[in-house]
């Protein structure tokens, strides 16, 4: 197909398609006003490399029939001289010349395309890393600065430094306080995706016992499942004692997936319900369970839950921002683990994750 160019002033295209012209009659002339012997059929590559250049793929073809059929006709006339074999070499040798050159100037311009299509593209992606780093400034000083300040001034509130405060005005503050940590920890949970998906996520590896994290995990969420009414309990499989599960991992980074997982499932829990961590050592892998008695999830959400910003559309209590889970499966996998999610019958889901096992 011929070039994709901007529109050029007639007059402009009047003077290329004048010297491309001129050059053919230069060539046609010098051919059929010498003797048959000399070819100057190879001239021709200057007029069709040329039009491969201004008018683009179907030009450049009519330019090497036009090119390749004047070099033939050469052969025989003017009629009155004798044809010899090297003759006829030398002109098939040429038309096979002017074939071969507008066929590699069709694929250089075309190769050129595609070289300029992927500046392009590589420019565009410089664009949105730009983008990206704008974003993640913008969260981390216009957001979550402002946020912090607000945090601080309502402990203040609290702590009565401004003057006495009434109960129901501490209420208000405590309700407040939350609303603000609950907006920090999703800034922070989505400036941590965004390093991730763009730098990778940095693990400081050393052997690390998962018991010893969901024991701490539950222990510090014991007061927000206590206000939902729901029971949270560790357990050891089939083992009614403690045992150590070791793996080598970052153990900040588990200790937010044990998070991620406990906070998920208390809050789909209905009142009255359980949330049970099951620790399960296996030969090559540690396996931990988080169990709740809620809804379930649907069976065509299953496949979708730790998708970014997935929330689904499941009759679960809670709705959250989608974040917790996805970034959960970010930990995982950098630590070669596998995370996943079931459902359980009569009620309720599974959220699990294996990693493997650290030799002690």
């Amino acid at each position: 197909m011929p070039n994709a160019q901007c529109p050029m002033p007639n007059n402009y295209q009047a003077s290329r398609f004048t010297v491309i012209l001129g050059l053919f009659l230069t060539v046609i002339l010098m051919e059929f006003s010498t003797p048959t012997e000399y070819v100057f059929g190879y001239l021709y590559t200057g007029p069709i490399l040329l039009t491969n250049a201004w008018y683009g793929r179907i030009a450049t073809f009519y330019a090497t029939l036009i090119a390749v059929g004047f070099t033939i006709l050469n052969l025989f006339w003017p009629e009155n001289e004798t044809i010899k074999a090297s003759t006829i070499a030398s002109r098939a040798i040429a038309v096979l010349a002017l074939m071969v050159t507008g066929i590699l100037s069709d694929r250089l311009r075309r190769s050129q395309e595609a070289i300029a299509i992927a500046r392009a593209k590589l420019e565009s992606q410089a664009e949105l890393v730009k983008v990206r780093e704008d974003f993640a400034s913008t969260i981390t000083h216009d957001l979550k600065t402002p946020l912090l300040g607000a945090i601080e001034t309502i402990k203040a509130f609290q702590q009565e430094k401004f003057g006495s405060v009434s109960p129901t005005q501490q209420q208000v503050l405590a309700t407040m306080a939350r609303s603000h940590q609950t907006s920090l920890q999703l800034l922070e949970t989505l400036l941590d995706i965004y390093r991730n998906d763009t730098e990778g996520l940095k693990l400081n590896l050393a052997p690390v016992d998962l018991t010893n994290l969901a024991e701490d995990a539950a222990s510090s969420l014991i007061e927000l499942a206590a206000n939902r009414r729901v029971h949270l309990a560790v357990s050891y499989g089939d083992s009614d004692w403690r045992r150590a599960l070791w793996v080598q991992g970052d153990a900040l980074q588990l200790q937010r997936v044990f998070n991620n997982l406990l906070v998920n499932a208390i809050n789909h829990s209905r009142r009255g319900g359980r949330v049970e961590v099951v620790l399960e050592p296996q030969t090559n892998y540690q396996v931990v369970k988080i169990l709740d008695t809620g809804a379930g999830i649907e069976t065509a959400e299953l496949p979708h839950i730790f998708e970014r910003f997935y929330q689904g559309h499941s009759d679960r209590q809670a709705k959250g921002s989608g974040l917790g889970l996805y970034l959960s499966r970010q930990i995982i996998t950098a630590h070669g683990g596998i995370i996943w999610a079931e459902n359980r019958l009569p009620t309720g889901a599974m959220f699990a994750f294996k990693l493997p096992v650290y030799p002690i």
